[in-house]
């Protein structure tokens, strides 16, 4: 799993720029931009910092289960298509 990409994903998803989100979440762009590129271990209150900020609270909850945030997207997203054609 490339958590740097999903902590991206995240931030562009809640229309946040590095800069908007490093002032929330009180981290320097840097350290946003080194934890984004997987250069930094990102600490468990600052990820939950991160999720609340972008309303991601799936993707913790993903990573808590030890289950890649991508396939419980994939997951949710055929089983809303599915829903949605079965209607």
């Amino acid at each position: 799993m490339n958590l740097g990409a999903v902590l991206k994903k995240a931030r562009i998803t809640a229309g946040l720029s590095q800069e908007e989100l490093a002032l929330r979440i009180f981290l320097p762009r840097s350290t946003v931009s080194k934890l984004e590129n997987n250069k930094m271990v990102l600490k468990a209150e600052d990820l939950i910092r991160w999720c609340q900020i972008t309303q991601a609270q799936e993707l913790m909850v993903a990573l808590l289960i030890g289950v890649d945030p991508a396939t419980i997207i994939q997951n949710i997203s055929m089983l809303i298509g599915g829903f949605i054609t079965w209607i």
